[in-house]
This record gives C-alpha cells, sequence and structure tokens, in this order.
C-alpha cells in the first residue's frame, strides 16, 4: 500500500504491476490502472524512501530489482526505469521480496535456494569446504546456490552487496517490524521428509545468522540426505522465532498498526497458500502471529479460513 492509500498488486504470472484506489470499506475501486508491464515474475514492491513521502516504487523480479520515479497519487509509471539489481539467480524459487530499514539506509533482498535441498552441489566446493567457510558467510552453499537462500543487504542504489544472513530456503515474504526495525521473514522449508517435517517458519532475520538450510533444519536437526558432509556446521544454526505446520507454505507477513482491530496492534498477519507436499491439506488461511511488548510469543492462531473446505 502507498502512503496515501492506493494498493500495488503483483501480478507475477502476468508480468505486471496493476494499482487500485480505493475510497471505502467495501466499495469497488474508483480508479485501476496498470502501473507497469514488461516485467519478470514480478513479486516484491516497496516505497523509498521510508515514510509519507517516497520518491520511488522498487518492484523485484525474479531476476532484477528496478526503481521508477514516485509521486504521491501516481496509477501509472511516469518516468523511465532504473535497474538497481541486476543479475539475480532466477530459476527455481523466484519470489524476490524487498523492503527498506526504517532509516533508509539498507535495502534487504530475499533470494530463494535454486533447488529443494542443494542436492546437485556436490559434497565440497573446489578447495575444499574449509576454505569456502572462510571466505563466505556462515553456511552459506557454493556451486549454482552461492548467495541463495538468504537475504541481501544493500544501499537503496544497489551498491555494497552483502549476504547479511543465509540458510534462509525460501524466504517468500519480507517485512520491517515497526517497534524493533528488525527485518522479518517467513520461509517454505523443504519437501520431501514427511507429512510433518520441517516446520515452517517465521523468524526475525539476524545479521550474520544461518538458519540451516541445506545441511539442517530447525535448529540441529541433521537432514538425512546430507549425513555428515557439514560437522562444522553442528549446533550454529540459529532457531527460528515461530515455527508453522509443516507443508503450510506462507508468501507474505505484515505487522498490524491498523485501528480496526485494536487488541491486536503489534502482532503480525502470515498468509499460508497451503502445499502439494503433503497427503491432508494444510494451509489455505490467514493466520495471526502473537506478540507481547514487540517480542513474538512462538504462538499464532487461525485468523481467517475456509478458502479450501
Amino acid at each position: 500500500e502507498a502512503p496515501n492509500g492506493d494498493v500495488f498488486v503483483a501480478d507475477s504470472k502476468a508480468n505486471t504491476v496493476r494499482t487500485y484506489r480505493l475510497t471505502a470499506r467495501n466499495a469497488e475501486p474508483s480508479a485501476s490502472a496498470v502501473f507497469m508491464n514488461d516485467l519478470y515474475q514480478t513479486y516484491g514492491i516497496a516505497f523509498y524512501p521510508p515514510g509519507d513521502s517516497p520518491e520511488w516504487v522498487y518492484i523485484a523480479n525474479s531476476n532484477s530489482v528496478v526503481r521508477y520515479p514516485y509521486r504521491a497519487g501516481d496509477l501509472t509509471a511516469e518516468g523511465s526505469p532504473e535497474t538497481v539489481v541486476a543479475d539475480i539467480p532466477a530459476n527455481h524459487h523466484w519470489t524476490r521480496d524487498v523492503v527498506f530499514s526504517p532509516d533508509g539506509k539498507t535495502m534487504y533482498l530475499s533470494v530463494g535456494s535454486g533447488s529443494n535441498v542443494a542436492e546437485d552441489i556436490g559434497k565440497a566446493p573446489e578447495g575444499g569446504v574449509a576454505a569456502w567457510a572462510r571466505d563466505h558467510a556462515l553456511g552459506e552453499a557454493w556451486g549454482s546456490e552461492t548467495g541463495r537462500a538468504a537475504v541481501w543487504s544493500l544501499t537503496p542504489e544497489g551498491k555494497d552487496k552483502q549476504v547479511f544472513a543465509t540458510g534462509l530456503r525460501n524466504c517468500a515474504g519480507m517485512t520491517i517490524q515497526p517497534e524493533t526495525g528488525q527485518p522479518w521473514c517467513v520461509v517454505n522449508e523443504r519437501d520431501n521428509l514427511g507429512d510433518n517435517v520441517p516446520f515452517e517458519y517465521a523468524t526475525r532475520v539476524v545479521k550474520g545468522a544461518w538458519y540451516g538450510w541445506p545441511w539442517y533444519y530447525i535448529g540441529n536437526h541433521e537432514d538425512p540426505r546430507h549425513a555428515g558432509e557439514r560437522p562444522d556446521l553442528a549446533g550454529k544454526a540459529t532457531l527460528p522465532d515461530v515455527l508453522m505446520q509443516a507443508h503450510s507454505a506462507p508468501l507474505n507477513i505484515v505487522f498490524y498498526e491498523g485501528s480496526q482491530f485494536p487488541g491486536l496492534k503489534g502482532d503480525a498477519f502470515v498468509a499460508l497458500h497451503g502445499s502439494w507436499n503433503r497427503r491432508t491439506r494444510t494451509g489455505y488461511k490467514v493466520v495471526l502471529l502473537k506478540f507481547e511488548n514487540g517480542k513474538p510469543t512462538g504462538t499464532y492462531e487461525d485468523f481467517m479460513t475456509g478458502f479450501v473446505l
């Protein structure tokens, strides 16, 4: 949502961002338009600088981040796009999300893995695991997975790219917690370990942290498909803040700052789209993550259900 209340919607299949102007609750939009087309698997949208008077709208394609000049009330792009981040690996998990730190100095970009569980990268990179680990972020995988299953940090101009955190198989939704300024991710975990393993999760994204993928999951649980490959990483994975039912497939997260539900202010909504990788359906709903004094309780509850009966 833009600061003036206009709604920007990414249509990933159509490679388009649409805009809608809403005038009253439950009313039809008073105006709608195509903000920009000719994008590529577009997903994340963010306004910059943060606050009430943004000058740019950033759009995350699967393979790049572009930005367009923006003035309050623009329903269509008025200027030419500027590529801010190029050459993002795009195959497999392609849902790139983008958010900014409250001070506007840092852009966070989620880059999902290129596989389920790094099946094809081999047991060691050229030069050996120890040498690789010295020169890369904690837990960062190699080969086709270099820099993936991660959150990157960059300047708003796309400079000074760093791997901010790793081991996040597919951070399909990212936001900033208003109370703390901390980035949060909701993560789709790996498949083919059974109906109830492993948990999906929502978590604070901590600089320098590694969340387990691909060698471990949910703390120090070793993935049997990579047994014995990374004993150097045993016990080093950061445990996520909120565990969610396996294969619920969380897609996005937003902290509630409105007034319609005053008792929920500071809690977070997460949309679950459900997964093919479970014999009994789960997901297909919106859930509410509970917080107390800005800290996650580790619990969540159903908020909106009935999408799949």
